[in-house]
């Protein structure tokens, strides 16, 4: 029987109607990490781990989200335009939603309306939310009817959509292969480098706090006959070496031993470690994962660019680019209820990084004979 009911739904095109059912997701971008082996983890302690207390990792997020938030725009309406360059509680709107993006893999921007002089809602402010507090509450198929804002004891409810069709939240969201509803942000990839990194630095720290040398250990030789140290000589011994030596209060005082009593180092040194490779190598991984090229941050030993102007273009092309154009498309989508025609791109002509590439395309199309000046003049997009 379920054969003739697919074939007669098939015929009638009632089986193009109907969505497919999606997973059911109730926790969030950052819930299911106990699915990989590893404990489930707190976007806000990852968040201070890697922005707030790693200098690669947080430049590498801001040169992303700056760039997109100072990328000119291509001409637009002026309510569109002045909704896109309003900021958002003081900050960016698209340098905010950029840096969500990077971060936590969702950007939630609320779609606040007012009554314009006719007394017609529309859009008046766009406010980029804080991802970790929102939940996407599904239907029973799994596709979402509404958006739950939490802050603290207060809970506030969206509509995905109203009756006329219009958003209340614009979900802008990075690609995740295994959820329906949630994007991937890039701290998971980074977590391991910049666990790395930061572990780097602290021995840095520990290390200049006990005047650069590594911990050791008092070894007692017993000599021929074979004589051990007494349990009170031990004590007093330990004692004093805690009191008179321990601590970066007494790093560097020198040690006075009795005899039969020497000082063993315990610890490799930086170079036994490659200390200073491990951390560069982490340090390259972190950029990687944030999309920037290492050179634009400064790292030694980074030869894949010839020049920090190439790899300021790639950081363009590679990174800023598709994340603006993704950011666009998305708010262009929301925003296409009252905007039905509205596109919004980035004006590649007035970004200088990308100078060279114009000039070699005015040049090639200007040197074409075969072209007509009407043709030369719609190949570089000129009206």
């Amino acid at each position: 029987m379920k054969f003739w009911e697919n074939l007669s739904l098939t015929f009638k095109g009632h089986g193009q109607q109907t969505k497919p059912p999606l997973g059911r997701s109730y926790i969030g971008t950052y819930g299911g990490a106990a699915f990989s082996g590893e404990a489930p983890f707190s976007y806000e302690g990852r968040v201070r781990e890697a922005y707030i207390d790693n200098a690669i990792a947080q430049r590498a997020v801001r040169i992303v989200a700056e760039g997109v938030g100072d990328a000119p725009l291509a001409p637009m309406e002026d309510e569109i335009a002045k909704l896109i360059n309003a900021s958002s509680a003081g900050q960016s709107l698209l340098e905010t939603i950029a840096a969500h993006l990077l971060l936590h893999g969702n950007a939630y921007v609320q779609v606040m309306c007012a009554p314009d002089a006719k007394g017609v809602e529309r859009p008046a402010e766009l406010f980029a939310l804080r991802p970790d507090r929102i939940t996407i509450e599904p239907d029973e198929k799994g596709w979402p009817v509404a958006y739950v804002y939490r802050a603290g004891e207060h809970q506030t409810r969206f509509a995905a959509q109203d009756e006329m069709g219009r958003p209340a939240i614009i979900h802008i969201k990075a690609f995740h292969p295994t959820d329906d509803h949630y994007g991937l942000g890039c701290l998971g990839a980074a977590a391991k480098a910049v666990a790395v990194h930061n572990a780097a630095a602290e021995w840095n720290r520990a290390l200049l706090d006990n005047a650069a040398r590594p911990s050791g250990a008092l070894v007692f030789d017993p000599g021929p006959d074979g004589s051990a140290l007494s349990p009170d000589q031990f004590d007093r011994l330990k004692a004093e070496v805690e009191a008179s030596f321990a601590g970066a209060g007494n790093a560097g005082r020198p040690m006075l031993l009795e005899g039969g009593l020497k000082w063993q180092s315990m610890s490799m040194t930086p170079a036994d470690m490659d200390f200073v490779a491990l951390k560069a190598a982490a340090a390259r991984e972190i950029a990687l994962a944030f999309g920037v090229p290492p050179m634009l941050l400064g790292l030694p030993g980074d030869n894949s660019y010839a020049n920090y102007r190439e790899a300021n273009r790639a950081l363009w092309r590679l990174t800023i680019l598709p994340l603006a154009g993704k950011i666009l498309d998305g708010l262009a989508g929301g925003l296409e209820a009252w905007w039905p025609e509205a596109k919004l791109a980035i004006d590649r002509d007035q970004i200088p990084a990308l100078s060279e590439d114009r000039e070699r395309l005015w040049q090639q199309v200007s040197e074409a004979d075969f072209l007509s000046p009407e043709e030369k003049r719609s190949r570089l997009g000129i009206d």
